[in-house]
Formats: C-alpha cells, structure tokens, sequence
C-alpha cells in the first residue's frame, strides 16, 4: 500500500549493502511502495537528486526482492526519477547516462541496443539527432526507440526532449564537425559558472568534465596499426552491414522466421522448410579459399542438437560474429539437408535467423516456507552424480532453501568448491558432510555369549524358506546337524507346510515343490521339535542372522524362547579368512575344500556349513582362543574384518568446528587405514569421534532401511534407531527399482510402508525423520548425464535412473501425500529445518594461515644472506646491495616469509650436497634473497662487474648503464682496473617486486627443479625436516575431460543401439549365437547426431574420475597442527599399496592455509650431473658468454657440418632444452637472437600462451618492435609501463591481469580505465594490442635460470660431444631404438623420412617422439661420432656410455627389453658369462621374446642355444 515520502533507509533499515551503495542511496526518498499482487510485483517509487546508474538501480531491486521475498518468484521495480541541478541540459545529462539508457534498451531489444550504441548522437536544444546507418532495419526501428527517449526523459527527469533521426551517410560527417564545435562553446561555458565543486556526478562520483568537450587526450604519435587489429569504421556499417528483407526488428539474418515449430529431433532429409528454436551452444569460423568465412553452429532445443551453416562476406563477418553468440537464443527457419561432408543431417539452407528470448521454464520453489536438502551428491562422488556443486548451491539461493547439505559418497572434495561459489546470499548456509560406507562392527562375532568354553556342542543349521521376510515368508525345511569334538553327532531334517503356495523362484532355487512339503507338518510342529534338539546347544549358521530371525520371530508367535548363543560362519570367514573377496557358503566351502552338492537345501547346506564350522573352530584353537569371548575379542582387533565386511550407507553431517575436524577424521581413517574398493568407517569409529557430528540413516542402502525390509528383530531395529540421530526418508520412485527386482520384488504399496514404518519408528524412539531427495542430477532431464556415466562404469540397468532430481518443497510435499498433510509437512520442512539449525556456519578450510616454524628463521636468512653477499662482493657492501637485501629482508621478514626461504635453502644446499644442482622455477629469481641464500643461481641485481680478488665492483659506469634490462654476461671482458685480474660478470636486471609485489606481502611461490633421481629423497628431506606427519604429497583432482565424456556418450547410445539389434536377431528364433553377434556388429550403427552427443558430453564433464598427486607439490604442517583442520587425508589413486599420502583436497583449496613447496623433478639438473661425471668439468664454472654456444643458435658452423648434413636442419641447437623442437628454432631463425639476453626473451616467448604466435611474432615481421622491445616476460610489462611514467602499483597490477589472461579473457573490470592511462601516458597502440592478446606469461627469473641450465648444456655439446650424445640418449632420449638407429647413418635417413611422410596430424605421439631421437642421431653420425655394438658384459642397464672413442647404447634402448628386464640381465651378466642362451634365460629370467631379439641383432652371436654339447662323429 502506498506510503508517505521517507527516506531510503527509513523504509528498508534492514536492507545489507556495502558502503559504496549505501552512500548513494542514503539521501534518496521513497514516494510510494505498490504491491501488484497478480503480477507478483513490488514497484517502489524513488526520488534521488543525484544520478545513478542503471546497473545500480537493478542491483538494489535484486537486494531488495532477496531480503523481502526470499526466491519466492516476485519481481521488484524501481521506478526512479530525479530533480538535478541545472548544469545538466540535455547534452551532459544525455553524455553522462547513455550507458544507463543502453543497459535498459538492450534488456527491451538487441537490435534497438546495437543501433544506438553504433549511432551517433547530436544535441540542439532540447532535441536529440541520431546518425544512423541507412538501413530498413534502423527504419523500423526508430518509431520505437524515439517513443522510448522521449518518455524515459519526460518520466525520468522531466525533460521534453525531441528525437530525430538522420540517415544520410554523406551529411553525417558535416553534421558532426558542426555540432562537435557547437557543443564544446556550449559545454565550456556551463563549465565556466560552475564551481570547481560542483562536478557533474554519476553513482557518487565526478564525471571528468574535460572529456565531455573532447579534452583530456593526447594525439599518439603517428605510427603503423597492430596486426589483426579489429577496428571498422562506424561510417562503413551500411555498407557492410546484410541486407534485410524482413520488418521484424530481431532477424538479423535472411527473412521471416515464422511457421509452426518444429522439434529438433523429428527433422528428418527432404522434409522441406521448417522452423526450430533453440540455444546455441557453439560456434566455429573457418575461411575459406574464396576470402569467405564459414559460420558453423550447433543449436539445441534441449531434446536434440542440430548444425546449421551459413556463408559469410568479409564484409558481414563482424556483423554475424556480434549477433551469433554462444548462449544466446535464436529462432531459425531453413532446410534440413543431409551433408555429406559431416555425412549427418544439418540445415545447410538457412532462410532466416531471429534473436528470441530463452524459451525455458525454470522450476521455482513457491513455497513460503522452504525445506532443506540434506542429501545432495555432487560431481565429487566418483563416477556417480553429475551435479556442478556451483549451479545447485545457486538453484538452492535462488529457491530461497535456508541451506543446503553436500553428502558426498566417503569424501569431502566438494566442500571447497562449494565455499567458494558465487551467489550465495547472506544467511545461506552450507552444511558439510558424506555419504559414510558404515561397516557395522558394534555386532559381535558371537551373539549372547554366555560363558561358554569353546570345546562344546554346536548345533549347525540351515533353513530354507519361500522369500527373505520374516513377517511375510515361511520356513519350508530346516536341517541341523550336532557337532562335537570335531564329529557329527546327530542330525535333524524336517520339511514344513507353509501353508501356501511354494514360489516359483523359489522351487528354481532349491527343488523343493508344494508337492514335497503338501503332507508335511506345519512349523507350530517342528519347530518345538527343532528347539528341542538344540537345547541350550550354540547355534551356528551361514549368515546366521537371516536364518536366527525366522526361527527367533516363529518361536516368539508360538509363545516359546529363543535365547540360544549364536555364532555366523561367514562373519568368522571374514576373521579368519580375511584373503576371500566375497564370503558366500560356495566361496568359502570352495576356499576350505569343502564340497556341497546340493546348495540350497536346509539339510546339505547345514551339513555344508558344519564341516566349515570344524575347520573355522581348528583355526581358532590355534590363535589361542578357549572361551567364547574370546572370539568376540579377536573379531574387533581385525582391520581385515572391516575391509572385508559388509558396507552399509549412512549421513554424517558435521554441526560445528570440532565436528568438521572429526569429520576429516573420519574420512581419512576410511581413506588411509580401511579402504577396500570403497573408503570404510567402522561404526565403533564413527562413535569414538562422534562429538559434533549429526549422523543419519540415509537411503535404502542403509543398515535401517535393510532392516525394515528384512523384518529383523526388533531389538535389532531398537539398535540401529538409537545409533542415529535422525532418520531418513525418501521419494518412491527413488527405490521403484525394488519393484523390479527378479527375487522377492516388492510393491508400491511395500515402500510406502516401509517409510510409514520409519516415521513411526521416529516417533517412538523420539527422533526426528526427514525427507530427501538423495540428489544426484538437478533436474528431471539431467537423468542421462548420469545414465551414461553409470552405463560407462558397466551398469546393464543404466537407462532406467530413478528420479533423483532436486526437488522443490511442493515437489516433496507431493510425494508424501501418503503421510498425510501434516506428517508430510513435519518430515519435509519442519525436521529438515530442525537438522539445518543444529549446524553452525563454518568455512571447510580452516581460515587462517599455518605456516611451519622454524627456530630464529629471520635471523638465520639474514645472516646467511650477508655471508654470501659478503663472500661475493666483499667486506664493503655496494650500496645498491645493501639496499636491494635490506628491501627485500625487510618485505620477507614483516610478512613472515623467512620461514619458507630457509626451507628452500635446506632443501637446495641438500641436493647440492649430493652432486645436484637446482634450478628455479617461477619468479623466485627475482629475489636477490634467495640468490644470496642460494636458493637460485639468477641475479637479479642489474648488470654489473665483480672482481673476485679485490672486491671491485662496477655498477654504474656508462658501459654498464648501457646494458640496463639486460644480461651482465652479455657485457664485453674487463680487467679489474685495480689488481688486473679478469671480472666477473653478474646480473640479470629483475624487479623484487615481480615476485612479492610493490607491498611485499604477494604470497610467495617457490618452485624448485630437482634433479628427477633426487626428487624422492628431496621429498624425503622435508619430512625429516618438520617430522612425521607433518608433510603430505599435494593431491589432485581427475575428472571427466571433453574427449572422455564424448566416448562415453559414443558408448552410450552404441550399446543402446546392440540391445535393440540383438532384441530383433532374437526375435528371430532360428541364429545361432555367433550368428547374433554378427548381426548385432551390422546393425548397431550410432544413429545421434556428433552435435548432440557433444551436448550431452557437456554435461558428462567434470565428474570425478579418481585422485592422485601432484608432480612435486608438498603440503607442509606446522608441528604444533593436526591435518585434519584443513584437509582429510589419502593414498593417491586409493592405492593401498603405497606409502605416499596425500591430502583429500585438491592441493589449490588448502595452498592460501597451508605452505605448499614445489619440489619437481627435472631432467637438465640429471643431464648436468651426469655431464659433469663423465667429463669431470663444474658446470657453475661455464662462461655464459661463449661464442661458439651462441652459434649453436644461428647455425650449424659450431658443430663443424653443415644443414646439408642433418637433412636440412638450419640449426645446431637440436637435444639442447628450451630451443630444440622445431618451433623453437622456428623462433630462433625470426628472432635473430644476438645474445643471452634474448635467448632469456625467446625463453619467456616460448612458455607463454598467445605470446609469439599471433602477436610478438607478427609485431617483429612488421617492424613494429624487435625481439628486445618485444613483450617476452611479464617483467617486461610492469618495467616498460613504470619507465613511461604509470604509478608503480598500478604497472604491478596491469602485469599481473596480463599476465594471467584476465584481460585477454575479458574478466579485468579495470582495463578500459588502464588502457586510457597508457595511451595518456605514451604507450603506443601496438603494446597495448599486444596486452590484450595474452592469456599467459613467464617470469624473466623462470626464463634465466631455465636458459643458464641450456647454455651449460649446449656448452658440452659443443665441446664434449660423445658425452654429450651419451647422456642425451640416456636421459632425454624418450623413444630410442638400438635397431632403429645404432646401424649407421643410412638407416637412421630411411626412418626419418618415413616418419616425416606421414601427415603430421596423423602421427602419433610415439612416431614424433622417434622423429626427435632420430634427428639428433642423424646430427651425431654427421659430425663424425658411431655407436658401438652392445656387449652384454659390459653395457649398462639405462645409461649409454663412451667407451674408446664411440658410444655403447644401453640394453634398455633394445625394443621390448623395458627397464626390468634390462636390469636383470645385466645383474645376471655381473655373476658370470653365460654359456648359452639357455643359460642366459635361466639366470636373467628375462622373456624368451627378449633372448630372440637380443639373438637377431647379433648380440648373442657365437653363444650356443642350450647347455647340451653334441658331437657330431664321421
């Protein structure tokens, strides 16, 4: 109802806004409030005397609509209005809030928003001029839009403007020139009566006034465009634009697209014109040999998925590029035809296109009062649900649920994610739990012990009975036999009417028909009989709680006792046998070598299970047990039982931190100590660290459903209920499958009772019960995400998915009607409410940060550091070397980073102690801290001259000043100017600040390449440093890719496709079996279209598939934490057989809590310790200016061939890291490199992503830059930008989105404000074009030290080239053949150029690596240098070696020997020379195959075929 005018907040005090926005609407006033309660809409009128923009208005309404409705389907509108100041007439208001006229007319129409935003506008007066192109489609759309200007602005702001429109092309320009002048005299002088602190105001803040009279800009100098830059000219629009032949403003493409919709999934070829809707989902580009341009698209309806094409001008593609986008909906008339070059249905006719609004209708929760889910599984369940944990936490925000559960099977994985999502309302909470696989352990082996020795009687039984209840079904046959002593004493064996029909399955299953037990007597008979053969006798049976229950429940209906103590072979096998997979009587009698020739019958099965019982009891009498308890005691010390056991599903819900910590307990128990094909939690677990946990019952795989289906005692029943804490409910058609089942099949009726038999279950034991919707897809539709999943994983009934869609509160109130209203009620919402207000809100990660600790680290890098410093450059430190290590210590220090410095330094100066060097990755060379305390080789410090005698140190003469930004090695040799001796030449010119930012408080990432032999004793290291338990491998994530899920969806419908072909073949009656198969391999032909199953793959993408661990990646605990207050804990891959452990989170969730170290494994550290063992030379003492190293890079001179000689390869630096592949060389040969300090750029080049290729590339061949003008490293950027005058913190942060994409991406809501910065500030066009293609960039310091290990290398290749060839092939080599290229040169050409015959794109990955290995054999033979043959005696397993003057290979390079085998002989060949090859086999045990191909290459020559001697007499 209306209401007076107040203020803003008067109205809604409550509302939760930040500052900014509550700043702007604090002073407005609210005239009236209108509730439209048909419409469903609120419309607030709104007063403001200053602007606000549009998108903030639309904000407010979405704050206000969350906090009064609450996702209940109401819309709210804010109708603002506004009394401005007079400074704003019709052009500056028109300049200052086009943006915000834009953002509505584009929510009205697409094509109205294209032609104003591609309009000029022009002010007179009160009237408003739009250029616009001379168009049919401009024509009829100006009616629209001059209504709208002139009432937005009369509404509005109370204004009578005028709009006019002129079409004219050639008058534009005129027109514009004129107005431009008009409207500067105007602007400038309102500008000139207002005060400085009166500016034009739009959200709160001044509009810059010069840039509404063309001021502000600097002209760029004249210089040539950036390639591929897109910029067209507004004025050629009509000229380029497609003609139209319809009114309809929102067809962009053809003519009219109306007609009667059609399906996508009825089009069928020759069917003639039709219209189809739909989404489109993608979208590809390819130009074609005529200059045009292919357009090819995908668009959906959701059912179906169909491609049309359409052919664009060079003049039409921007137009086509802007309208067609993916996500959006369109309208499309055209012909379906069959294409033969996709050889599948698509529209290649299109007649017509037209944008049309998304056509869907969303489920909405409507409810006023919502429930909660508290059983949801996310993609993180493996292989099972396909629900995007980002899209439910948003549909339950957008439902207005209060909260949401994340119940994964066993895991946690989801709950990160979930934290982080985007949309989430305040209030909403997310309750962290799993989806436990509970083994029941609380049982004993031995049920009511009492006492008894185990040297007595036992009385073995078995029943047969007509179905699994014990409430509906009746016992048929029981048979007994009395144990003692090892022998059968006595026997019993009865049959017993039933009173009722035998079903037919079960005269299948165990012979015995209604004629069999027709005379029999009935069980108020026998069973007396039966109680008392047993006596007081333990009873013992196979699966003993199904056979006790029926006698138990018959007894009690014929008023007798059944007290007797019981024990179960099979949870005995499960003790005992622990070896056995499954413990069925077959597979334990098979086990134990008992026969049972007649299973399932009471008599031979009991008979069966006694002789079993005779050797489980001999197995227990040699463990030492004497009593009964004793058993008991055994059973619970057994890890084995509960891997072996049998796993029931049950919730566990963590309520508040202590509960979330056990949680993590828990799964990391079940992960690390219990997993066996699943992760278990013994139930005597869950109770020990029970403390602010939930626990539920969960689904009909629980313990408690079974046992309500089962009929199981009551005390049994009694039990369960009191282990939870609430109980579980769920929809029929969730466990509809039971219906179907082939054995005791239940009704819907059965089901419904079932959860009426919970219900009342909670209401006697006072617990609550709740309603859920087991989620494991979002909507009804998704069903066949999950069907193809499960189909992939080999489920025969994967079709048939039971409805496990999120359901909204009406949806469940529905489906347990059957309850009755207020019952459904109180299970749906009430109780899952109650269950959500019993957890509190936490984060999954513990918040803050828990960096180890080290003893006096601060003081420790210190001093380390000033020692080294002081080592180098002598007892007076430089000024710039004090204030470059005082800066950082500083930065380092305060933020409390020393810590991680030391840790890198101990691990570097380890694997340095073993004869490794370390090189660094990422930016950490930036760091003269981590040279210092030599944790990296790279200076960082500007080029300059050490003198290693004196201390003299040059850093500011003009020759050095001259090679500011560059290489200290790329300077020319000096003496030392005071003693004479040659300097040294240092640094690389690397800001601090690329590494820690400008505040120093960057979180600090420091990667580290160790040698791939140390890397485990690296690993190894960081344990001994902070104790067992303390350091963890970083694990990861392996989901579904693109490609995978493409397969499986191939698979999917390929066996649908085999069961409706081997259906028709059986149908048939007369084929044989083979004769089936052969149809069915005819007939199953994939019918989808390819563009359809991408759809559904789509949606198969992103479930989990596995885990494992990162390369390198280390998670480091302080001593004082526990783990489990920040991740669970597993084996990688579940692999129970190793003993590496790694965190559950995917190692990106926990690295902002937890130091995470990269310790990676790398070849060229491994290349130079073995170079430096064979040659006997340091590599640290390796000029870095060697011109004969440098030539490697322009030609082949160094290596004394020619490119004639390599089969025209023009380089020489083939084998050598970072520029050996034949893009490499391809860079080295455009960008000319002169020295060092371009190989450092080309490095940089080569790493990162839309760097070269595309863009540094094109500006090189243009001669717009050069290689050193280039950007090549994200250095480059911040250093280039702040040397043109930007403010240092912005250039930091301008580097940083370039660097990771953000702008190339479109996600750097600052760049447009950036890039006008730069242009004011003299960057030229071309940078910042450059900029704007990267999506990814290397540091300088990771491209220095990854080109300071290549020099060294390519340094021994120059200088020691067999060891250099030696060591290549013995660790880099990847697919090297001794057949293939140790038999001279020819040999190695023929391979080659057959390889290189092959089209590339058809190579396989095995063939280009051959091609690589070959390459550089071909190099080794020209320049002179052989293999030698292999001798067994003398060759090495996996090394080659340089044996008088050629190369020995190693026996792994024979093909088919592998690493093992090649082990073996040579450990066999160390004992001794074989005799033969007999011999040789016997005592290497290597495969006869391995002993032929050794034989056919000549390296078994002169060794006899066995140990026999023959003679051979005349």
């Amino acid at each position: 109802m209306p209401v007076e005018a107040k203020l803003f907040f008067e109205v809604f005090p409550e509302l939760n806004m930040d500052k900014e926005m509550s700043s702007l609407f604090e002073d407005t006033m609210i005239e009236k409030v209108v509730m439209k309660q048909a419409e469903r809409r609120l419309i607030i009128s709104l007063l403001s005397k200053h602007l606000i923009s549009r998108p903030k208005i639309v904000q407010v309404e979405d704050i206000i609509c969350g906090h009064l409705f609450r996702g209940r389907g109401y819309k709210v509108i804010i109708d603002d209005h506004y009394e401005l100041s007079s400074q704003y007439n019709t052009r500056t208001l028109t300049e200052v809030y086009k943006d915000s006229i834009l953002y509505d007319v584009e929510k009205i129409s697409h094509v109205g928003y294209r032609l104003l935003k591609r309009a000029e506008w022009y002010y007179a007066d009160d009237i408003i001029t739009l250029a616009m192109e001379d168009s049919k489609l401009s024509k009829s759309h100006s009616i629209g839009i001059k209504k709208y200007l002139e009432e937005t602005y009369k509404k509005r702001f109370g204004m009578d403007i005028k709009v006019g429109f002129d079409y004219t092309e050639s008058d534009k320009e005129m027109l514009r020139r004129a107005n431009e002048q008009k409207m500067k005299l105007e602007i400038e002088a309102i500008l000139s009566n207002v005060h400085e602190d009166a500016d034009l105001t739009l959200d709160g803040k001044s509009v810059d006034k010069k840039k509404l009279v063309g001021e502000g800009k600097k002209d760029a100098p004249a210089e040539k465009k950036a390639p591929a830059q897109d910029e067209k000219s507004k004025e050629t629009f009509a000229a380029r634009r497609k003609k139209y032949t319809s009114n309809d403003p929102d067809v962009f493409y053809g003519r009219d697209c109306e007609g009667e919709l059609v399906k996508i999934s009825t089009l069928v070829d020759g069917i003639g014109e039709v219209c189809i809707h739909g989404q489109l989902i993608k979208m590809e580009e390819k130009v074609l040999r005529n200059g045009k341009t292919l357009f090819i698209c995908n668009i959906t309806d959701f059912e179906d998925t169909i491609a049309f094409k359409i052919f664009a001008s060079e003049d039409d593609v921007p137009v086509y590029k802007d309208e067609l986008k993916e996500g959006s909906f369109y309208r499309l008339k055209g012909v379906p035809l069959y294409d033969t070059f996709s050889k599948e249905l698509n529209i290649a006719s299109v007649r017509g296109i037209k944008h049309i609004p998304d056509f869907r209708v969303p489920r909405v929760d409507t409810s006023l009062e919502k429930r909660v889910e508290l059983h949801m599984h996310t993609v993180m369940s493996e292989m099972d649900s396909v629900v995007d944990i980002e899209k439910i936490v948003k549909r339950a925000n957008d439902w207005g649920h209060p909260a949401i559960a994340i119940t994964d099977h066993g895991v946690a994985q989801a709950f990160p994610i979930a934290a982080h999502a985007k949309g989430m309302k305040d209030g909403f909470k997310l309750i962290f739990g799993c989806e436990g696989y509970f083994v029941d352990d609380l049982k004993n082996l031995v049920i009511n012990p009492k006492g008894q020795d185990l040297n007595t009687e036992y009385i073995v039984f078995d029943i047969e009975t007509t179905g699994l209840s014990q409430k509906k079904n009746k016992i048929i046959e029981i048979g007994a036999v009395k144990v003692k002593d090892g022998e059968e004493i006595d026997r019993f064996s009865e049959f017993i009417n039933p009173e009722e029909p035998i079903p037919y399955s079960i005269e299948q299953l165990t012979s015995i028909t209604d004629e069999m037990v027709m005379h029999a007597p009935t069980v108020d008979v026998i069973l007396p009989k039966f109680l008392e053969f047993c006596g007081d006798d333990i009873v013992v049976a196979h699966n003993a709680a199904f056979d006790t229950g029926f006698i138990k429940k018959n007894a009690k209906d014929l008023g007798m006792k059944f007290d007797n103590t019981i024990m179960d072979t099979m949870t005995l096998s499960h003790v005992l046998l622990p070896e056995l997979g499954k413990f069925t009587l077959d597979r334990v009698c098979k086990a134990l070598n008992v026969k049972n020739e007649h299973h399932h019958r009471a008599v031979d099965d009991a008979n069966a299970t006694a002789k079993i019982f005779v050797k489980l009891y001999e197995m227990l009498v040699e463990r030492g047990v004497k009593t009964v308890e004793d058993v008991n005691e055994l059973g619970s010390a057994s890890d084995d039982t509960i891997k072996k056991g049998r796993t029931y599903h049950g919730i566990i819900l963590a309520k508040n931190e202590i509960g979330r910590v056990n949680l993590y307990r828990l799964i990391s128990e079940a992960h690390v100590r219990y997993f066996n094909r699943r992760p278990r939690m013994p139930m005597s677990m869950i109770n020990k660290y029970r403390e602010g946990l939930i626990l539920g019952s969960a689904c009909e795989a629980g313990e408690l459903f079974r046992a309500v289906v089962d009929d199981a005692p009551d005390e049994e029943i009694a039990r369960l209920v009191n282990f939870f804490d609430y109980l579980e409910i769920q929809p029929i058609g969730n466990n509809e499958f039971m219906t179907r089942k082939k054995e005791n099949p239940c009704t819907i009726e059965d089901l419904q009772n079932y959860n009426k038999r919970i219900v009342e279950l909670g209401r006697l034991f006072n617990k609550p019960v709740v309603a859920t919707c087991d989620v494991h897809f979002l909507d009804p539709e998704d069903s066949i995400y999950r069907a193809i999943i499960m189909k992939s994983k080999g489920f025969e009934d994967a079709v048939n998915q039971p409805p496990l869609y999120f359901r909204t509160t009406e949806e469940m109130l529905a489906e347990f009607e059957y309850l009755g209203s207020e019952k459904a009620r109180e299970v749906v919402i009430t109780n899952t409410n109650l269950i959500a207000d019993m957890v509190e809100y936490m984060d999954p990660v513990r918040p803050d940060k828990a960096p180890p600790i080290i003893e006096n680290s601060d003081e420790t890098l210190t001093n380390i550091c000033y020692e080294k410093a002081h080592k180098i450059y002598g007892p007076d430190l430089p000024e710039v070397v004090v204030e470059r290590l005082e800066r950082e210590l500083h930065s380092i220090i305060s933020n409390g980073f020393a810590v991680m410095y030391i840790i890198a330094q101990k691990l570097v100066w380890d694997s340095n102690d073993h004869g490794y060097l370390v090189g660094s990755r990422g930016s950490v060379g930036s760091s003269f801290v981590a040279t210092m305390a030599g944790i990296t080789e790279v200076n960082p410090l500007s080029a300059h001259y050490i003198c290693p005698e004196c201390h003299f140190v040059d850093f500011d003469s003009d020759i050095v000043k001259s090679y500011s930004g560059m290489s200290g090695c790329d300077m020319p040799d000096r003496d030392c100017p005071r003693c004479g001796h040659p300097l040294i030449k240092e640094g690389h010119d690397i800001p601090f600040e690329t590494f820690l930012g400008f505040k120093g408080d960057k979180e600090p990432d420091i990667d580290l390449n160790f040698s791939g032999e140390y890397q485990s004793c690296a690993h190894a290291y960081t344990e001994v440093l902070f104790g067992k338990g303390k350091a963890f491998r970083a694990g990861t994530v392996t989901t579904v890719a693109d490609k995978t899920a493409y397969g499986y969806v191939y698979n999917y419908f390929k066996d649908l496709a085999k069961d409706e072909a081997r259906a028709e073949a059986t149908a048939m009656g007369d084929l044989t079996q083979k004769e089936i198969e052969k149809y069915v391999d005819e007939k199953a032909i994939v019918t989808k279209r390819s563009c359809e199953m991408e759809r559904l793959a789509i949606g198969c993408t992103g479930v989990k598939r596995s885990t494992g661990q990162h390369p390198g990646g280390m998670i480091v605990l302080p001593r004082h934490e526990e783990i489990y207050s920040f991740t669970p804990i597993q084996k990688p891959a579940n692999d129970m057989t190793t003993d590496v452990v790694t965190s559950h989170f995917e190692y990106h969730s926990i690295d902002h809590n937890l130091l995470k170290l990269d310790i990676l494994g790398h070849d060229d550290p491994t290349m130079i310790r073995r170079l430096e063992d064979l040659t006997g030379l340091d590599a640290t003492t390796i000029r870095l200016d060697d011109p004969d190293v440098m030539a490697l890079f322009h030609g082949t001179e160094s290596l004394h061939i020619t490119p004639e000689d390599i089969n025209g390869i023009p380089l020489g630096s083939l084998g050598v890291p970072e520029f050996g592949t034949d893009f490499a060389m391809q860079m080295l040969i455009d960008a000319n490199p002169q020295n060092f300090s371009d190989l450092v750029r080309i490095a940089g080049l080569a790493h990162g992503t839309d760097v070269w290729l595309g863009n540094a590339q094109e500006l090189i061949k243009s001669g717009q830059c050069t290689i050193s003008t280039a950007i090549c490293c994200r250095d480059d950027i911040m250093v280039y930008l702040i040397h043109m005058g930007l403010e240092s913190g912005t250039a930091f942060q301008i580097m940083e989105n370039v660097r990771k994409g953000n702008v190339a991406k479109g996600k750097c809501a600052k760049w447009e404000e950036w890039k006008e910065d730069m242009k004011a500030h003299g960057v030229p066009d071309w940078y910042i074009w450059s900029c704007q293609k990267i999506k990814y960039m290397f540091p300088k310091a990771h491209a220095a030290a990854y080109v300071m290990m290549a020099w060294r290398i390519a340094y021994f290749k120059v200088n020691y080239p067999l060891q250099y060839y030696a060591a290549f092939f013995s660790i880099r080599a990847s697919a090297f053949s001794y057949e293939m290229m140790c038999f001279g040169k020819e040999k190695v050409l023929y391979h080659i150029n057959m390889i290189q015959s092959i089209d590339k794109n058809k190579r396989t990955a095995k063939d280009e690596d051959k091609l690589k290995d070959l390459k550089l054999v071909l190099e080794m033979y020209a320049r002179g240098f052989e293999f030698m043959p292999i001798d067994i005696y003398v060759a090495d397993d996996i090394r080659f070696q340089v044996i008088d003057g050629k190369i020995m290979p190693s026996l792994a390079s024979i093909e088919g020997m592998g690493e093992k085998a090649a082990k073996q002989l040579k450990d066999a060949a160390c004992k001794g020379r074989f005799i033969s090859k007999e011999d040789l086999q016997a005592h290497s045990k290597i495969g006869k195959s391995a002993i032929d191909k050794l034989s056919e290459l000549g390296i078994l020559d002169g060794m006899p075929d066995t140990n026999q001697l023959t003679f051979d007499f005349v």
